[in-house]
């Protein structure tokens, strides 16, 4: 098979992965069903979202040409986006041109979001594209695990019993298995100084993966050949070792020193120390103008992480910055051809797997990661039992092509690299060509395939190519639409360079229809792009009707799994669904086939991909809500039906409702929609006289809607947009189901609520669902002549960090309002608040410490007779069943005599935790704090947390305060 037929195929493939377990591609007897390209054999449409300068023009040359002399490459494998050491991977990728990957397990689900309120899979999906962004700064590749962070875990053992240990040992075995890296990493160790279980999990994993990807009696149904890295390392602990033992900070707790090795199955009491430094701290004019350290670099990376990092981000000083890793295990001097099993060693001491002397205790100071690996070109001889006798010196010849393009870089003259990449490509081409694609050069074909891509890229560089795409079919103004039969498309290549390129043919590949690949023209074109011309193409293609909307290719039927169903498994470990329409030109450089290839995106928005989206999209908001069960018919629970269309071609739809026997009341369903993208709105009620307390949990939805498209399919869910401004955006679909729970609830009457938002906060969406309409205040409104209107005023979540100024003299106001007979009730903070924004003092620590996740213990009731439990609603245990995820954040941990604690938790083995809901009487009201997570609760209809916040926010009117 000729390169040209190989590369057309393989176009098709990376996208097509609507039919990629029905299709058995021909090139290879070892075929990898890799259709997101995550083994980086194919070329790959950069993201639109790229417009860091350092990927592109002179800079991206100047990169590859370091990355193409070398098969140095690295997998770090951390729990959380946030986690990496990006300062480690930028200097590995940047400056040394290592191919670089990080695995992170989950998409930081749990975590906080301090850009918008979206949590759980939202969030998720939010900071998969903030990773994403901040890889770009990094120079790595991404792969995720299919565990989902389900909340801060105190414990490795609490972790696994949530995901278990053989899905998190699958997601690493395969990243490995398809990224193939020399080196493994980890920025934990895999025990209680890592604190967050689920970081232990992931040092863990780490270091077993490195026996595990390399056995093939491990996952053989995985279809992936086995693959033995030669090292394996973790970062050395962050909590230092003390005579009085190691701190473990996520119980806030020093315990005996253990340290264990996952690999030798080996235990030493004394702390790891650095084999190498990372010196993370060097400058490096390839990182731009202003001549950054790798680490400063990088932090700048971290900074895009907004939903965790908010703008505290600590840009690194300038300056000497090292960051220490241990060497767990060793395979460097194995036989060339033995990957298991294969003896573990360190240095001159080798050793077998079960039986070696624990690592730790041999240090032996190592100037890089690739101590002792031949890393060069040629070396990529020894990935083949058997090479062929002319592989060496023809991987030496394309070296020594490389380095003359090194030495000809200028950075205002690209083209003087262009001759000798050209024909170290070409003899690239009749390498592959020539080396039988065999299961015993499986190694070998994979880094070359990888080079053949790094040199296509590097080409493209030299000679300034660019290509721009854009639908052009007036038919499909919006993003494409899942009945859609045809496409049209126009190209622009451009030749900035000094050299003409022949321009070849353009292919469509594209997961609209599998069975279609648009290429044109079907013969060999040779038609010449000169210097400083733009050449112009319109592509159409037929598409089969029945289109899959675009959207995650992972999700979860409720938050109560912890890990993901994937609907395309073949995509499992990709970072997202890959963009469902590309372009590609193959072009001719004297005799050497390139390709460019671009993503096609939408044309009012530059960086995002265009999606493929229903005729018509039903949304329920809320999709919970609850009931009072003493009086639903006064208190009915309103909710609203969103209908959208993305065509002008719809005619009136019909809404049903499956209302489940209760009694429904709309504003009218028949409508008719005229614009594209219109929404239309139904207001509807709900009553349900004989519901059930705590009825609906978990339970299915007692009211599903459906669209019904004449035409077309019945509708029956609907999508909305994750993200936020600059960020790449993800259409998240749910079903448009209403859950109703019936909460026996009452509040004191008439009360007048005013709130003052925080960050990533929609707990006043549910307050309605109490009899509530709250105010929505800013800081500006807290004054005298505004707050005399409330009974109560109700604080977000962090709003201390939200509104600073809360901190100091603004929170005056509130204080003096709280004095007049007012009740200020705060809710969770991450650290704060001082003494002044307080009536009096209490600390917030904001340590892990201090937080509760695990729901396993009772609660206990400190003063029982305290109205906070008892008015207008008499709080039990049972309204502390069902709680999900945590109890909460930021629990005090010192407070003045003047509060009283209400309630105490705590997680097994902690110290009593009593800081979670204090209150304190000040003049003729009072100050409540409330740590226990609400804003979690309220969303997925726990009865309790209704309960609860409905007696905070009637304690102004309580008989006995």
């Amino acid at each position: 098979m000729t390169f040209r037929t190989r590369a057309l195929a393989l176009a098709l493939l990376p996208l097509a992965y609507a039919a990629a377990s029905a299709q058995t591609p021909l090139q290879s007897p070892l075929w990898i069903d890799d259709p997101a390209n995550l083994m980086g054999e194919r070329v790959s449409a950069p993201s639109p979202a790229d417009n860091l300068p350092i990927n592109h023009g002179a800079p991206a040359l100047q990169q590859l040409l370091l990355k193409l002399r070398t098969r140095a490459s690295l997998m770090l494998i951390v729990a959380h986006p946030d986690d990496e050491d990006g300062g480690m991977l930028t200097y590995e990728s940047r400056g040394q041109g290592a191919r670089v990957a990080n695995l992170t397990l989950t998409r930081g689900e749990g975590g906080q979001n301090l850009m918008s309120a979206d949590f759980n899979d939202a969030l998720g999906l939010i900071r998969t594209q903030e990773l994403l962004a901040a890889d770009r700064y990094f120079g790595v590749d991404q792969f995720f695990g299919t565990e989902v962070d389900f909340g801060f875990s105190k414990t490795k053992e609490e972790t696994l019993v949530q995901w278990t240990h053989d899905r998190v040992l699958y997601d690493a075995v395969r990243a490995v298995r398809l990224y193939r890296p020399l080196v493994l990493t980890a920025v934990f160790v895999g025990g209680p100084t890592d604190g967050h279980g689920q970081h232990q999990v992931s040092g863990e994993i780490c270091q077993e993966v490195f026996l595990a990807a390399a056995d093939p009696k491990v996952f053989p149904e995985m279809g992936l050949p086995p693959w033995a890295p030669l090292k394996v390392y973790a970062r050395v602990p962050f909590s230092r070792v003390t005579p009085e033992g190691m701190f473990d900070y996520a119980t806030g707790k020093t315990i005996p020193t253990r340290f264990h090795n996952y690999v030798t199955n080996r235990d030493t009491t004394t702390e790891p120390v650095a084999t190498v430094q990372i010196h993370e701290g060097e400058k490096s004019t390839a990182l731009g103008m202003d001549g950054d350290t790798y680490v400063q670099f990088a932090r700048k990376g971290l900074a895009l992480q907004k939903t965790q990092i908010g703008s505290g981000v600590r840009l690194a000083p300038a300056g000497a910055f090292d960051s220490g890793y241990t060497l767990i295990a060793s395979r460097v001097g194995c036989p060339p051809a033995q990957t298991f099993p294969c003896p573990i060693h360190r240095g001159s001491s080798a050793m077998s797997g079960s039986t070696a002397a624990d690592p730790i205790t041999l240090h032996t100071a190592e100037h890089s990661f690739f101590k002792d690996i031949d890393v060069s070109l040629p070396s990529l001889a020894t990935l083949t039992p058997s090479p062929a006798p002319t592989l060496r010196p023809t991987l030496e010849a394309i070296d020594k092509h490389l380095a003359e393009a090194q030495h000809l870089f200028s950075p205002g003259d690209l083209d003087l690299t262009a001759p000798p990449l050209r024909e170290a490509l070409r003899s690239l081409d009749t390498l592959l060509k020539q080396t039988p694609d065999t299961p015993a050069n499986f190694n070998l074909l994979h880094e070359l395939r990888i080079k053949r891509v790094q040199l296509n890229n590097a080409l493209i560089l030299a000679h300034g190519l660019t290509m721009t795409t854009a639908l052009t079919d007036p038919s499909s103004p919006q993003p494409l639409l899942t009945t859609q039969t045809h496409i049209a498309v126009s190209t622009e290549i451009t030749n900035a360079g000094a050299e003409p390129v022949a321009f070849d043919a353009i292919g469509l590949p594209s997961i609209l229809d599998a069975k279609s690949l648009y290429r044109w023209p079907h013969t060999r074109a040779n038609i010449p792009i000169p210097p400083a011309a733009t050449r112009t193409d319109k592509l159409a293609s037929d598409l089969n009707p029945g289109l899959t909307a675009t959207g995650p290719y992972f999700s979860r039927p409720d938050l109560a799994q912890p890990f993901y169903d994937l609907a395309i498994p073949a995509l499992r470990n990709a970072p997202a669904t890959p963009a469902p329409l590309t372009a590609s030109a193959f072009l001719d450089d004297q005799g050497v086939e390139l390709e460019l290839a671009t993503t096609v995106t939408e044309p009012a928005n530059p960086i995002q991909p265009i999606a493929v989206v229903p005729r018509l999209s039903l949304a329920v908001e809320p999709s919970i809500g609850i009931v009072s069960t003493e009086r639903s018919a006064q208190r009915p629970l309103d909710f609203v039906v969103t209908v959208r269309t993305n065509t002008l071609a719809l005619k009136t739809p019909r809404i049903e409702l499956e209302d489940g026997g209760f009694q429904i009341k709309t504003s009218g369903v028949d409508f008719t929609l005229k614009s594209v993208n219109e929404a239309h709105r139904i207001l509807a009620s709900l009553t349900a006289p004989n519901l059930a307390a705590g009825s609906g949990i978990p339970g299915k939805p007692q009211v599903q809607l459906f669209a019904v498209d004449p035409g077309h399919d019945e509708i029956s869910s609907g999508y909305r947009t994750v993200g936020y401004p600059g960020l790449t955006l993800t259409n998240l679909y749910r079903p448009a189901n209403l859950r109703v729970v019936g909460v026996d609830v009452k509040t004191a009457p008439n009360l007048r609520i005013a709130y003052l938002p925080g960050t990533g906060d929609t707990v006043p969406d549910f307050l309605p669902d109490l009899g509530i309409t709250p105010t929505i205040l800013k800081v500006s409104d807290l004054t005298p002549e505004t707050l005399k209107n409330f009974d109560a005023i109700l604080l977000g979540v962090r709003a201390y960090s939200a509104h600073p100024e809360l901190a100091g003299p603004g929170s005056k106001p509130l204080l003096d309002f709280a004095a007049n007979g007012g009740v200020v009730a705060v809710q969770y903070n991450s650290g704060g608040p001082s003494s002044q924004a307080a009536p009096y003092p209490f600390d917030l620590p904001g340590d892990s410490a201090h937080n509760v996740v695990e729901e396993a213990d009772p609660v206990t009731f400190l003063a029982p007779a305290s109205p906070i439990l008892n008015y207008p609603n008499h709080l039990t245990q049972a309204d502390f069943t069902g709680w999900i995820e945590e109890w909460g954040h930021g629990f005090a941990s010192t407070w003045d005599p003047h509060y009283t604690s209400i309630l105490e938790v705590h997680d097994p083995g902690q110290d009593p935790q009593k800081g979670g809901l204090l209150v304190a009487r000040t003049g003729k009201g009072a100050y409540i704090y409330c740590a226990f997570a609400l804003y979690r609760q309220l969303p997925e209809g726990v009865p309790g947390a209704y309960r609860l916040l409905a007696n905070l926010l009637s304690y102004a009117k309580s008989p006995n305060p």
